[in-house]
């Protein structure tokens, strides 16, 4: 009769903290490799103003990941583009 006799939960009981510890962990770790952080950037990216794919910039990074254009064109003309386009969309007017 002595084997039925209730001794309280036993050691086992300590396995519920780190079983919680590891549930919390895991879907913490989910959300910022999904991005659902309310729209804030996931860690190690800023947050960066979306480029239009028809803009004049877009299409020059296309035409040197293409290999259209070397490096040195690339830069001079992106100067160029920057000028006229990058000052009005700092502005706050394009």
């Amino acid at each position: 009769m002595n084997a039925l006799a209730y001794d309280g939960p036993g050691p086992w009981i300590l396995f519920f903290p780190l079983i919680w510890a590891v549930v919390v962990i895991g879907v913490v770790t989910a959300l910022r490799r999904t991005g659902l952080r309310r729209g804030r950037p996931v860690h190690g990216q800023e947050a960066r103003p979306a480029i239009p794919e028809s803009s004049p910039i877009a299409v020059l990074g296309r035409r040197f990941a293409a290999g259209e254009i070397d490096e040195e064109e690339y830069w001079r003309r992106l100067s160029v583009l920057d000028e006229q386009f990058g000052r009005l969309a700092r502005d706050g007017v394009a």
